[in-house]
């Protein structure tokens, strides 16, 4: 999971790439306070894993550290259309009112975000995020200009292996598995037109303000593509993580009113979830323990074709 959380994640979840504080992740925090004059002496780590959150309560800001170096288009785009989100009432994260970002800070992408008091109960659920889905997908397409087009979604964990010093085995067997899924990938024919889309939308990506309204975070991955991508991953990390429950998942399909289930593609688009959700880890494997066998144990479930076996979240 890939956004600005809620504090209770950083005091309740624990990032399975990470084995301690990241002295260069926290370099880069000191540099990007001087550059952007705000004080970070007190700001809280939240989550770690694709990116780094800091939330900076006393200045209500949140900064968002990339931990891909090729980012900064993607968080570009983010920034402009959360913008553009806000300002047609949608519910979503907002970009801090400062000049100057995002912007590279020593090999990583920074970006400043406005800081979202939340609570905890009652919790977000299925039904809100079907419910935001379907009101994002019938906004405008193309709300900004060079808004990126979603046409691979495996580029990231392509390059992700081409870095890796992962055993060769895995490293042949992945490549293999990506060039299978590409050209599955490029046969699908998709239902509906091509649309705005969110790109991680995950129940986890959700959160309650303290105002009582549930707004949508982590948009890196906005685009305009497929909106059976935005609809295909809670079914992912219903078959993988166990959560969010049936009744969730089914409330979520009540609430975006079409059910991508009806459509044969939906498995295609889970196996190449199952392959993307590997980047991060793939990327940390080399110096972090946890994520080296987090990627082991899921290379080894899909060798097998076990699409039972139970994966471990960021954090879990």
């Amino acid at each position: 999971m890939e956004g600005e959380v809620p504090l209770r994640h950083a005091r309740t979840r624990r990032d399975v790439t990470a084995d301690g504080p990241d002295e260069r992740m926290r370099a880069i925090l000191a540099e990007a306070g001087v550059r952007f004059g705000v004080p970070v002496g007190d700001a809280e780590l939240l989550w770690s894993h694709s990116n780094a959150l800091y939330a900076v309560p006393a200045e209500s800001l949140v900064i968002r550290i990339a931990t891909n170096p090729h980012a900064l288009p993607r968080v570009i785009s983010s920034v402009a259309v959360t913008r553009w989100l806000d300002g047609q009432g949608y519910p979503c994260v907002v970009p801090a009112d400062l000049p100057g970002h995002p912007r590279v800070i020593r090999g990583h992408v920074v970006s400043l975000w406005r800081y979202v008091e939340t609570v905890t109960a009652p919790e977000p659920g299925g039904d809100d995020l079907g419910r935001l889905l379907h009101r994002l997908h019938h906004l405008d397409p193309r709300p900004v200009r060079d808004l990126g087009e979603f046409t691979d979604p495996l580029a990231g964990v392509a390059a992700a292996v081409t870095r890796s010093n992962l055993p060769g085995r895995d490293r042949t067997w992945l490549e293999g598995r990506i060039g299978d899924l590409r050209a599955a990938w490029n046969g699908l024919a998709p239902p509906h037109p091509p649309t705005l889309i969110h790109g991680d939308a995950h129940p986890a990506n959700l959160m309650r303000a303290a105002s009582g309204r549930v707004i949508l975070g982590d948009w890196d991955h906005v685009a305009l593509g497929s909106r059976e991508w935005d609809l295909a991953q809670i079914h992912y990390t219903r078959r993988r993580f166990d959560h969010p429950g049936a009744a969730e998942v089914e409330a979520f399909t009540r609430a975006y009113r079409w059910d991508v289930r009806e459509w044969p593609g939906l498995e295609t688009l889970i196996a190449i979830r199952e392959i993307s959700g590997l980047s991060a880890f793939i990327r940390a494997a080399a110096v972090r323990e946890p994520a080296r066998r987090e990627v082991a144990h899921r290379l080894a479930a899909l060798r097998d074709g076990d699409t039972e076996a139970r994966w471990h979240p960021p954090g879990g």
